[in-house]
């Protein structure tokens, strides 16, 4: 148990790291391109500086700081009613929060394959964005690797619900 905890913990670091930088990054490309825009406007067309591809940029900083949240969180992010696990023991709900991770095992999982498999017909086709002509194939496969982060997680924290799940509860939040 201890040992999937801390690799648990070791991939939401490394998710997190990649969230908050992507954050970051997508924080700087707006406010540069605003503040651009201000200076256009300012000078009245004179000075016509501005951030090619901020949209572009924001788009794809955005997915992956979804998606590495998502696989940093996954653990925490679920919403809990109680409708029908109010009478369980602690043990029985943290199983079943085990098993309800199960789902998102797949979903990552599904989703990396796909973004995997788009990576490969976007590196046969040579396809890029379409302002600043990036190749679309290594931010399909690092969409793919967080999607990944996204299952393994999920794996981990399905296996400590469903193993090792105690009286006192709290697997799932650490």
């Amino acid at each position: 148990m201890q040992a999937l905890s801390f690799v648990s913990r070791l991939l939401a670091r490394l998710c997190l790291v990649v969230a908050g930088l992507a954050l970051l990054a997508m924080m700087g490309v707006t406010i540069a391109d605003v503040l651009l825009r201000l200076v256009f406007r300012l000078s009245g067309g004179a000075l016509n500086w501005s951030v090619v591809g901020s949209v572009e940029l924001v788009r794809y900083l955005l997915m992956f700081s979804l998606l590495a949240a998502m696989a940093a969180s996954v653990e925490r992010s679920q919403v809990v009613v109680e409708a029908f696990s109010h009478g369980l023991s602690p043990v029985w709900k943290e199983r079943l929060g085990g098993l309800f991770l199960a789902g998102f095992v797949v979903l990552g999982a599904v989703m990396a394959i796909g973004l995997w498999q788009e990576a490969g017909v976007a590196a046969l086709r040579g396809q890029v964005t379409q302002d600043l002509r990036l190749p679309m194939a290594p931010i399909y496969q690092f969409g793919a690797l967080l999607c990944g982060l996204l299952a393994l997680r999920s794996l981990l924290h399905a296996l400590l619900g469903a193993l090792f799940a105690t009286d006192a509860g709290g697997v799932h939040h650490e």
